[in-house]
């Protein structure tokens, strides 16, 4: 049975996860039950975490756009960071310290400008968002709370993890719905930001598994869940232009370079400096040995299955809906 919380909204915001209701059309619910509650109000979190006792518990709740932190710089501190706290504390108030699991949710970004490369657990960290800095605080409260305690609190360091449930408004979705909407007719020309930012991007069901098999273990430990393969923002748009039967020529340098169709010589790419961070994290690698041989986890989707799996859902989503 799990328990999930959901933020009141005037608009319904379980989109991705109606499939999970026993009736999706009356959102009644069978092992999936959803309470109101929000990470910055500690009183619903006890109270929820009271009720339910659960014995795994799962923090992936956040501000997570980096870029949008610079802009709900306090938000984005409130949410992922004391957001954690609250929930760690929560777990104390209502004794539950030695029967609950705890997974959080840390992120690549907290490597930010790396140190090293490959990432790995020992790597030091260097933040260059809110975002990063707030996770930065979430990853440390945890390790406290493990070892003042002795709760079993995990962090995943994850990498980039994307699916078809990516929210619009991050590059990976942005690019594939685009050039969804390209293919059917529907748009001409979408604007991004640093074409030449590498990431290790894997799938996120890859990625979950991997957060459930750090709760299975009988030590807690920190994991970095990663791929190993970095491509850039610009591989990404070639590889899923390649997939509907395009072929994407660069012309022009920085803010001047524009993505051109070989086949039709249409613009379809351009670049805005809009979507430029203050401060750009150019290169995310990570190492996963570490998960390899403790957890016997290892990434199954490869890069240009991500892809195409995006693009092919996109299609079918603004064929049957154009205004998605």
């Amino acid at each position: 049975q799990v328990h999930g919380i959901v933020r009141r909204s005037s608009s319904f915001n379980t989109g991705r996860i109606e499939h999970l209701y026993k009736n999706p059309q009356a959102h009644i619910e069978g092992n999936m039950k959803l309470h109101y509650g929000d990470l910055t109000d500690s009183t619903c979190l006890v109270k929820i975490i009271n009720e339910v006792k659960p014995s795994e518990i799962y923090n992936l709740g956040a501000q997570s756009h980096v870029k949008i932190s610079f802009d709900l710089a306090e938000y984005t501190a409130d949410v992922d960071g004391v957001g954690t706290l609250r929930l760690l504390d929560a777990i104390k108030t209502c004794g539950l310290i030695n029967s609950v699991k705890f997974y959080q949710a840390s992120t690549s970004e907290l490597f930010g400008k790396v140190q090293e490369i490959p990432q790995k657990e020992t790597t030091p960290f260097y933040p260059r968002s809110p975002y990063g800095a707030a996770k930065l605080y979430a990853y440390w409260i945890v390790v406290n709370f493990r070892e003042a305690y002795n709760l079993f609190a995990v962090n995943g360091i994850l990498f980039n993890h994307e699916s078809p449930r990516r929210g619009a408004n991050f590059v990976t979705r942005k690019i594939s719905r685009s050039v969804a909407k390209i293919h059917l007719g529907q748009l001409d020309c979408f604007s991004l930001g640093n074409l030449d930012a590498k990431r290790d991007w894997g799938h996120a069901k890859d990625y979950v598994e991997a957060m459930w098999l750090m709760l299975q273990t009988d030590e807690p430990e920190d994991f970095v869940i990663a791929t190993g393969e970095v491509h850039s923002v610009r591989e990404f748009v070639e590889k899923s232009f390649k997939h509907i039967g395009k072929t994407i020529v660069w012309e022009g340098k920085n803010e001047n370079e524009v993505g051109r169709c070989k086949e039709t010589g249409k613009i379809h790419v351009t670049v805005n400096h809009k979507y430029y961070r203050p401060t750009e994290v150019d290169f995310l690698q990570g190492d996963c040995t570490k998960a390899r041989q403790k957890l016997n986890w290892k990434p199954r989707v490869t890069f240009d299955e991500l892809v195409k799996e995006m693009v092919d859902a996109d299609v079918e989503l603004m064929r049957n809906n154009p205004n998605a």
